[in-house]
């Protein structure tokens, strides 16, 4: 009978650790969607903000039409890949939009009337703030990734994450033209 309680009593600990780590795995799991989320509000608020600096700029910048074309498309390969949740395309669109919008400052530099108006202004700095917030939440996300996937291969979390199909995650990365400082001098050549 003893022996019979102390079975029972290691069956009941071992459901309620496995019950434990199962819900430890969910939280991550859904800490990670909520990155994401973050990470696509921002990206959605941006997307609306990038028009109305282009149109701004139009009106001042009659020779820089390649410069704001460029925005825009990246603009929409930022798009594209947000609706798909693709990570990678993601990461190298953004790559191109952030280039786009660090040569359409610098450009603009070169406008003193642009520079001057007001709309301009609070564009450039509502667009400076949101790369800011989306940068901040990129590194929150790959935070909960890197948590996501080393806890689905740590024992014995394996086991529940192999039973119940936990995936592993794929962390937003950075291209080589996204982590070098942007040649200022370059842009105006």
């Amino acid at each position: 009978m003893t022996a019979s309680l102390i079975i029972l009593a290691i069956i009941i600990l071992l459901t309620l650790y496995g019950i434990m780590l199962y819900n430890n795995l969910v939280t991550i799991k859904h800490n990670v969607s909520r990155a994401w989320a973050n990470i696509d509000v921002l990206l959605k608020q941006r997307h609306d903000e990038l028009p109305k600096l282009v149109e701004t700029c139009k009106q001042y910048m009659k020779y820089e039409q390649e410069t704001l074309q460029k925005i825009m498309e990246a603009r929409s390969a930022v798009s594209r890949a947000r609706e798909r949740k693709d990570i990678s395309a993601l990461g190298a669109a953004e790559s191109a939009l952030r280039l786009g919008l660090s040569s359409l400052f610098a450009v603009a530099e070169a406008y003193p009337d642009l520079k001057a108006d007001q709309s301009f202004q609070h564009l450039q700095n509502r667009i400076t703030a949101l790369e800011n917030t989306i940068a901040d939440r990129r590194e929150f996300y790959n935070e909960s990734v890197n948590i996501n996937n080393a806890r689905i291969e740590q024992f014995p979390d394996l086991l529940i994450a192999k039973w119940f199909n936990f995936p592993e995650r794929e962390l937003l990365s950075f291209t080589e033209e996204e982590i070098t400082d942007v040649d200022v001098k370059a842009l105006f050549n």
